[in-house]
């Protein structure tokens, strides 16, 4: 079958292809969940078969063996799954698709002169960056949604993103997310284990507040869609989505957890079954199962009962579950009982609008802020929950209009409302802020308090690269602040 590819697919296989050309050896394609990186990579292994060179594909479980391998089987290529007793072991096939599993256990890596390595964010294991430090001069090119694994910029020279989310969703190639700010799971004062929340006490606060996250399902079915839509559930451990399962089941709705304690078959009925048009199963929950390899497009409602602390990509990963686009699914549901939304908005809407640059970004090495109360509040609709659209007044869910006197924050001289400034806004002003210290000498850090005075946060994740000259705006506020300051001086020197 021929591979018909989208324009920016082509575009990336160009650019992969300049880039092992211009001597990279190692690549790592960055494009979002359902952005079709494994059509890339069949382009990548066409290209290489027709040369007559032997690649290998490798993914991170079984499952997803197999799940290429059929990929494979529809585009009429011809491989082998190189893996000991499957029954299409068939090592003098020029392409091979293994597990990460299988290649451990082995001594020594078979060479060929490509290897792709799928969800390479989490691949990025003992033996392959052994093989890669044997063999510098092989060619290996790492697929991701996710390029923030801290070894990454050590192994691989070059990444190659040549579209954004953004982007995506407008050519209607993903579908737009709505957001609901649910019940929050409480982590005040859960212990802290390798910068994550400990796990077995993150989920007994998670056993606190089952029901709460099942009345949200219910009322934000019935609100958004009038019905119930196929739903992947991701829970704070085993017991926790177990107990989700039994009360959902006493509301009448059959969700079914999987978790690395069943064995595959189990695991592969159930997620078969589910993927029937006329399944009776209203959802899935795991607690990471799900996180990578899950590509079932009919589903519209996505629960995150599981709070992140650090990890970026696996938020990414998770509400990327429901991105992709299916005949009559116009959006997917983000019912969000974990703050995770909240605590990575930032870093979101950098992904979300400018994709990746580099592998040297780091977004999972540190802890997010967590937002105030105050925040929380202004952050959603007060009828329905739904997130505020930025910049309006109005939810985009059920058309409450916030009143004024709420939108409106209060500083001696100002008067600025809340929720109005967009990230574009944001690097605008950092870009005057820049303007200062590069052309009129201010410091870096008067400049990041000057950005702090305005928003309340610093300048996190914009660029300072860019400069443009202050508005009368900008340069009104400055001059408010500082006469602020100096007020303040002045007092305290009496």
């Amino acid at each position: 079958m021929e591979i018909n590819f989208r324009p920016y697919q082509s575009q990336s296989l160009d650019s992969l292809r300049l880039g092992f050309k211009d001597g990279h050896a190692r690549q790592v394609l960055a494009a979002s969940t359902g952005s079709g990186k494994s059509i890339i990579a069949l382009g990548m292994i066409e290209s290489a078969k027709n040369k007559g060179s032997r690649v290998m594909f490798v993914c991170d479980r079984r499952v997803l063996v197999d799940q290429f391998s059929r990929h494979l089987d529809r585009h009429g290529i011809d491989h082998g799954v190189f893996m000991a007793g499957h029954w299409r072991y068939r090592p003098s096939e020029k392409i091979q698709v293994a597990s990460i599993q299988t290649l451990e256990k082995m001594q020594e890596w078979p060479l060929v002169d490509l290897i792709i390595v799928d969800e390479i964010h989490a691949v990025m294991r003992k033996s392959l960056k052994r093989f890669m430090d044997n063999n510098p001069a092989r060619k290996v090119l790492g697929l991701t949604a996710t390029p923030y694994q801290p070894d990454l910029p050590s192994y691989f020279s070059n990444v190659v993103n040549v579209i954004t989310m953004k982007e995506l969703v407008s050519n209607k190639y993903l579908v737009p997310f709505r957001v609901f700010i649910a019940k929050e799971i409480d982590t005040t004062g859960v212990k802290i284990t390798g910068g994550e929340w400990q796990k077995d006490e993150l989920e007994q606060r998670g056993l606190q507040v089952v029901g709460d996250v099942v009345s949200d399902y219910i009322k934000i079915s019935q609100s958004v869609f009038g019905k119930y839509k196929k739903t992947i559930c991701f829970s704070s451990g085993v017991a926790h989505g177990i107990a989700l399962a039994r009360q959902f089941e006493e509301n009448g709705l059959k969700f079914v957890p999987i978790s690395y304690l069943d064995d595959e078959d189990f695991k592969k009925d159930v997620l078969e079954e589910f993927a029937k048009p006329d399944t009776d199963i209203n959802g899935i929950i795991s607690s990471e199962i799900l996180t990578r390899g899950f590509d079932q497009t009919d589903v519209e409602h996505v629960i995150v009962a599981k709070p992140l602390r650090k990890s970026f990509s696996m938020h990414v990963q998770i509400v990327g579950r429901g991105a992709r686009p299916h005949q009559g699914k116009d959006f997917c549901v983000i019912q969000d009982n974990s703050g995770n939304w909240l605590r990575f908005l930032e870093d979101w809407e950098q992904l979300y609008e400018e994709g990746t640059k580099d592998l040297g970004q780091n977004k999972d090495e540190k802890p997010r802020k967590e937002p105030t109360e105050k925040e929380k509040k202004e952050a959603k609709c007060p009828a329905c929950g739904a997130l505020w659209p930025r910049g309006s007044d109005t939810c985009a869910h059920c058309g409450h209009v916030r009143e004024r006197k709420s939108m409106v924050q209060s500083v001696p001289g100002e008067m600025e409302e809340l929720g109005s400034m967009s990230r574009d806004d944001k690097q605008a002003w950092w870009s005057m802020c820049q303007y200062k210290v590069q052309i009129e000498g201010w410091s870096e850090g008067r400049a990041a308090h000057t950005f702090k005075d305005k928003f309340g946060t610093f300048p996190r994740s914009l660029k300072s690269g860019t400069i443009s000259p202050p508005t009368k705006e900008f340069e009104k506020f400055v001059r408010h602040r500082l006469m602020v300051y100096l007020k303040g001086t002045r007092g305290s020197a009496k």
